[in-house]
């Protein structure tokens, strides 16, 4: 056989592969799923990619590289038109030598599931690649940015996968992710569900499984590109700087209670990435940038329950300040909270968990951290979130207090006398909350200074301008051990 003749089976070859089986592809489209192929070009600028291994078949598995917005990326994404996407030893190690190149070359991977499960003809063999799969993530964590995206079913140990990345997109209608089958959640619930109901999107959202909805492919693409502009290439590089609008701009909020306002004003003009948006719902963790910095933002909301800290509200928050602490991301926290929420009784022990690993992620990080103090700072919420010097740089609104107890329950508790004398119950609020107020705070070093609300970005500008240069570790050990 001669040149010619090898080249052109090899073209066919190629092309078989690429084609796909043509009914198996037909359902894919049909259920309003893009193939593997599909979707890594839809993720690459236009020619950039290059596949992995592109002839190993029995892999189910589309694996290469190429550049989104130019900056280099690496991906594996399970290609549920062959086989169902089932996980194979030659999809286990294909997958590890696409996040290995992704660590030796200091670049982020995007892992797209869409699987059935594991081949059953390989028996225990299929077990242990997900093993070596779910080690090599591990390890991965912290050193490059990982992005799963749950675009189909990704149930067992694959929705173990997608929690190993640093950040979740699930796609509606198609993503489902569980440890369970359905079957076995009715068996167990008495009630019968299907799986968008046990295991969809707004549900993973809810329970913080799934950082991220999209309402179709094309957005949970658009999605990760997004946060790929954000996050640095690995955690030996400083995230990219982008042309911010004015830093001189003054902020038009004032208002403590509209923290979502409050976001968008301060955050440069262009996308703003709210995180587990249904989890949590008294904190607000957001993604984006100030000054032309990537910056994350954990914010308290006091429309929620006066932004008391439930268990999820602490979870919430912590995580994405590890999130930002593994790539220098500099964290802004945003404070008006009444405090820790009052749990169940058998829920005491679960909140005092969530608490301590909040306090732990913020102790610990050493990037650059920035607090607001816009309204109430109460209790244990106040250390939590950046109090005790826990922030490098601390400011307030004059609207600010700190303070052991709310100015109700402080009244009660201390000005008992006085009030059956018949003193004004507001009168001695308020004399509460002006000798707890932001001028006292910044009276004994408490806060670095009182600041008019409309000037709240340019001083945060110019907090993480002077912290750029920040260097701080940790005592030297094999890692802390995080109060889960």
């Amino acid at each position: 056989m001669d040149m010619a003749e090898k080249l052109q089976g090899l073209a066919e070859k190629k092309n078989a592969i690429l084609q796909g089986d043509k009914d198996r592809v037909l359902k894919q489209h049909s259920a309003g799923k893009s193939t593997a192929r599909e979707r890594a070009l839809k993720l690459f600028d236009a020619g950039s990619f290059a596949e992995i291994e592109g002839l190993r078949e029995e892999s189910h598995l589309v694996a290469g590289c190429g550049t989104v917005n130019g900056q280099p990326v690496y991906l594996a994404a399970q290609d549920y038109a062959s086989r169902g996407g089932a996980m194979t030893r030659e999809q286990a190690a294909k997958i590890v030598k696409t996040l290995r190149l992704a660590r030796v070359t200091g670049s982020p991977a995007v892992l797209m599931l869409d699987s059935d499960g594991v081949q059953l003809e390989d028996g225990a063999e299929a077990l242990a690649a997900y093993a070596r799969v779910a080690n090599t993530l591990a390890r991965l964590s912290g050193v490059c940015p990982m992005i799963g995206c749950v675009m189909g079913p990704a149930r067992g140990m694959a929705a173990v996968m997608a929690q190993l990345c640093d950040v979740t997109v699930q796609v509606k209608k198609t993503g489902e992710t569980a440890l369970h089958t359905a079957l076995v959640m009715n068996s167990e619930k008495g009630k019968q569900k299907d799986g968008q109901q046990l295991f969809g999107a707004d549900v993973m959202n809810a329970q913080g499984a799934a950082a991220f909805t999209a309402e179709n492919e094309e957005e949970a693409i658009a999605l990760t590109a997004a946060l790929i502009d954000l996050l640095p290439a690995s955690n030996m590089e400083d995230a990219p700087l982008a042309d911010g609008d004015d830093l001189n701009r003054l902020t038009v909020c004032d208002d403590p209670e509209n923290v979502d306002a409050l976001i968008q004003d301060l955050l440069d003009e262009g996308r703003v990435l709210e995180l587990y948006k249904a989890w949590g719902g008294a904190v607000k963790t957001v993604l984006g940038r100030l000054g032309g910095r990537a910056v994350g933002v954990v914010a308290t909301d006091p429309t929620i329950d006066g932004g008391r800290l439930t268990a999820a509200d602490c979870r919430k928050a912590a995580r994405l300040i590890r999130l930002c602490d593994c790539y220098q991301l500099p964290v802004i926290t945003l404070v008006n909270t009444a405090g820790i929420a009052v749990p169940a009784a058998d829920g005491q022990g679960d909140l005092l968990r969530a608490a301590a690993d909040l306090v732990y992620a913020y102790a610990e990080a050493t990037a650059p951290k920035a607090a607001l103090f816009t309204g109430c700072a109460v209790g244990a919420a106040y250390v939590a979130l950046g109090g005790s010097r826990l922030a490098d740089m601390s400011y307030a609104w004059p609207t600010a207090m700190i303070s052991p107890l709310t100015a109700e329950a402080a009244v009660q508790a201390l000005n008992g006398k006085e009030l059956n004398a018949g003193e004004s119950r507001e009168a001695l609020e308020a004399a509460y909350a002006e000798k707890n107020g932001a001028f006292a705070a910044a009276r004994s070093g408490i806060v670095d200074d009182v600041i008019e609300p409309r000037e709240s970005r340019k001083y945060l500008i110019a907090a993480l301008e002077v912290l750029a240069g920040k260097q701080d570790v940790n005592l030297p050990k094999k890692h802390g051990n995080l109060p889960l």
